[in-house]
């Protein structure tokens, strides 16, 4: 039996954790702002537009990549059935990305930045990223070369399309040669692709491994699995242009992003009757893992239900740029992947450190004060921004008046916001006491 060493594996599921309570923090002071502009008005480096930067980007890789990179050195080995090729090549992985992050708080916060959503670092971060991404697949690869099991399970697959897929959108997005329009639509070309093309196949990925392995439950359907894989690789890259429909670029071109927008309905729904069917039997006495997952799986459903809704011109017109968008783009990244992410950790960690989690108990909390606190979060953003659409439609209202309208959910917003914050760092508490707590046969040998 192989032993698996882990450490890459261990210090990144670590590492992001921190991360993560450090950007969800920031998104909290952001969500103060909303409430009341001038808290922390006077610090330059706590402005609005300097933190905003640093909760997306910190969220996306600080956090969620970095958790993904982690739980991937712990599932492809195992599906290999061999060691990962170098624990010293992911430790270095690690170090560089480190260095990115915390270089993209400093620079964030001095106001460097290239001023492209999502695209906001700095040229000399996105060349550490890219080596560290080398680095990384090079990590991956290697092992899936010397894998044992000459069959590959889908969960593979989809963590092989995420490496080279993030390598077409970082080098492409990257490019310093755009101007004018189409330097905005390589820039949504780039953000939409990052969330279908990075973060939904890397959590698709450990969905397929976690949820089988919680629920001891056989999937579904391999066959399933396949097609979800093949047409997500086929269709998702072409809907980007979707986010600027009654922009300054062609008519045949929003028309072609919004058909292929409406085609991701396919591998949606290949996942989804995937994850449904694997779950069966599982869905009231599951543990908190499959709560995580359950709940993850049915907030991806809401997501790609809500995605292609939004390419549609007449839902568009409405809802575009809106706070429904906010909405949109948390339920997908915390919504659906933060949920995989964290399911992934509450079962991986405990069998990386050979110990139980510490408690149970403090898991259940973390996972309803994350739920109930993402569905206040949400929804309050959907009814106001749907509500917002409108009223800016409407002519005879002031743009002003329109801002004073959006405060009670901007409140409903803040406090749930409380919960969810409150829910990840008893996360964080409850996987740090888990860690230093002593292994069973140290226990045993003491007694």
């Amino acid at each position: 039996m192989v032993q698996h060493e882990d450490t890459s594996a261990r210090w990144f599921i670590y590492t992001s954790i921190t991360f993560f309570l450090v950007t969800i923090s920031i998104g909290f002071i952001m969500a103060i702002k909303f409430v009341y502009p001038e808290f922390l008005g006077g610090i330059a480096s706590l402005s609005f537009g300097r933190i905003r930067p640093m909760h997306t980007n910190g969220v996306l890789f600080g956090w969620l990549l970095a958790a993904n990179m982690g739980l991937a050195y712990y599932v492809v080995p195992r599906l290999c059935g061999t060691k990962l090729f170098s624990e010293k090549l992911g430790m270095a992985t690690l170090a560089i990305w480190v260095i990115v992050i915390l270089g993209a708080v400093v620079t964030f916060g001095m106001g460097i930045t290239q001023a492209r959503e999502y695209l906001e670092l700095s040229m000399v971060l996105d060349i550490l990223v890219t080596i560290a991404w080398v680095m990384f697949a090079v990590n991956i690869f290697a092992t899936i070369a010397k894998r044992k099991h000459e069959q590959m399970y889908v969960s593979l697959w989809y963590i092989m399309g995420t490496l080279l897929w993030t390598a077409l959108l970082w080098i492409v997005g990257n490019l310093p040669v755009y101007s004018g329009v189409n330097d905005a639509n390589v820039n949504w070309w780039f953000g939409h692709n990052a969330v279908g093309l990075i973060f939904t196949p890397m959590g698709v990925a450990l969905a397929y491994y976690f949820i089988p392995k919680s629920t001891k439950n056989p999937l579904y359907s391999h066959k399933l699995s396949l097609i979800g894989f093949w047409t997500i690789a086929f269709l998702y890259i072409w809907t980007g242009a979707h986010h600027i429909i009654f922009g300054p670029i062609p008519t045949w071109l929003q028309t072609v992003a919004i058909l292929f927008s409406i085609s991701l309905l396919i591998p949606v729904w290949t996942v989804i009757a995937n994850f449904f069917g694997t779950l069966k039997g599982k869905w009231v006495q599951g543990n908190y893992v499959v709560k995580f997952l359950l709940s993850g799986t049915v907030f991806y459903l809401l997501t790609c239900l809500q995605g292609p809704m939004h390419s549609l011109r007449s839902v568009n017109q409405i809802i575009s740029k809106t706070d429904w968008i906010v909405g949109h783009a948390h339920m997908a990244v915390f919504g659906g992947f933060s949920f995989f992410a964290i399911a992934g950790i509450y079962y991986a960690l405990p069998n990386i450190v050979k110990r139980p989690i510490f408690s149970d108990r403090l898991a259940e909390w973390h996972f309803w004060l994350s739920f109930v606190g993402f569905l206040g979060f949400s929804i309050s953003l959907w009814v106001g921004g749907f509500l917002q659409g409108l009223q800016w439609m409407d002519h005879t209202i002031a743009f002003l008046d329109t801002v004073r309208a959006m405060k009670p959910y901007y409140v409903v917003r803040l406090f749930s916001g409380i919960l969810m914050l409150t829910g990840q760092f008893i996360f964080a508490y409850n996987i740090y006491k888990t860690v230093r707590a002593e292994a069973p046969e140290v226990k045993a040998a003491v007694a």
